[in-house]
């Protein structure tokens, strides 16, 4: 151990005095009252609003991480909450997904998604038809055109081992690239990493309420193309042939319209809405003239969103066991799957909840 020199010795005299004289001042200031609110604007930097942006979030939720009705809703079911973060992310314990046949646990479970945007299920170890069957309680469902399935059409397998690295590890929310993108994802593990591989959630509505005045009242007004090129492109040094890549356009649009700002229509809260491998970063353009942003004014603004759902304040992490279920809602979070795994194998099984074109109204009330 290094010993203490007579700079250091000098320094720490002058700290401590000078901590000392800070506090005098310090103590003259009039303390304030309970009934005298501070100003949460003046008191968050405003380089870095997250902890607002949660705190904003946290207070929409009434200051809890459940409404007094949903526990009591749980406690009549015996099931029991963890939550993981503030403002989202709830292992729902005591629930046994197989048994569909109960309507309250099943609006129970979507009561609980809409509050906590993420749920979690520990040791249900569901077959491919049973993790179709309960995705189904929420409604119809989405094959996707681009990946592996399982045996049952609707399964996406997403796996990963030491020939095909992790890949999905940059923030998102699913499969804006179609015309009425998905309400939710359910997803299983069933091969789990010895270490790593994780998955992160984001709040899109603490995420929302975090940025800059300015840049919320610019994104009111406007929107982005999103398509599935990432897809149709290839992998590697593989490349899909042109009469395909037509023939998948033809079956499947390719490029829709979506705003950046959303809606949730059934909470009615607003949340950033932004995928940055489908969104044409160049694309945005003003819904009240159609007239486009230009392609450089487009970039500077795509790229701060971007950064905007990795602020640490906005997240929950989800380490998976086998059997585990996560159940997300896309209209109100985006995720991220560590790659930190590599060479080892993870597989998920994922089913995807068909959902409602996205819009944004400022004044919307939810329909339920």
């Amino acid at each position: 151990m290094a010993e203490l020199t007579q700079a250091d010795a000098t320094y720490n005299q002058r700290a401590i005095a000078t901590a000392h004289k800070l506090a005098e001042v310090s103590a003259t200031y009039a303390t304030p009252t309970k009934s005298q609110r501070p100003d949460r604007n003046t008191l968050f930097p405003q380089h870095n609003l997250s902890g607002l942006g949660v705190a904003l979030e946290y207070e929409a939720m009434g200051n809890q991480p459940v409404s007094d009705q949903l526990a009591a809703q749980a406690a009549q079911l015996g099931v029991e909450f963890e939550h993981i973060g503030l403002t989202l992310g709830t292992v729902m314990r005591n629930v046994d997904l197989k048994q569909l046949s109960n309507p309250a646990l099943i609006a129970l479970v979507k009561a609980t998604l809409l509050e906590r945007k993420v749920i979690f299920f520990r040791d249900q170890h569901l077959s491919e038809d049973q993790q179709v069957a309960f995705a189904r309680e929420f409604g119809e469902l989405d094959a996707f055109p681009f990946g592996a399935t399982g045996e049952n059409p609707f399964i996406l397998e997403i796996h990963h081992n030491e020939h095909n690295p992790g890949r999905e590890n940059s923030w998102h929310t699913d499969v804006t690239w179609m015309e009425r993108p998905s309400l939710g994802s359910v997803a299983q593990c069933v091969v789990v990493p010895p270490y790593g591989g994780d998955t992160l959630f984001a709040d899109s509505a603490a995420a929302y309420h975090g940025l800059r005045e300015e840049l919320k009242e610019k994104l009111q007004h406007l929107a982005g193309i999103n398509d599935y090129r990432v897809f149709i492109t290839g992998r590697g040094a593989k490349a899909w042939p042109e009469s395909l890549v037509e023939e998948i356009k033809q079956d499947i649009p390719f490029g829709v319209s979506h705003p950046l700002l959303r809606t949730h229509p059934e909470t009615g809260k607003t949340g950033l809405y932004i995928h940055g491998g489908f969104l044409r970063h160049d694309s945005l353009y003003d819904t009240r003239t159609n007239n486009p942003l230009g392609a450089d004014a487009s970039r500077v603004i795509v790229q701060e969103l971007l950064s905007q759902h990795s602020k640490a304040e906005y997240v929950c992490r989800f380490k998976w066991t086998p059997g585990s279920i996560a159940f997300w809602d896309n209209r109100a979070v985006q995720h991220y799957a560590a790659s930190d795994y590599y060479p080892h194998e993870r597989l998920l099984r994922r089913v995807t909840i068909s959902g409602d074109k996205p819009y944004y109204r400022p004044s919307s009330t939810p329909s339920t």
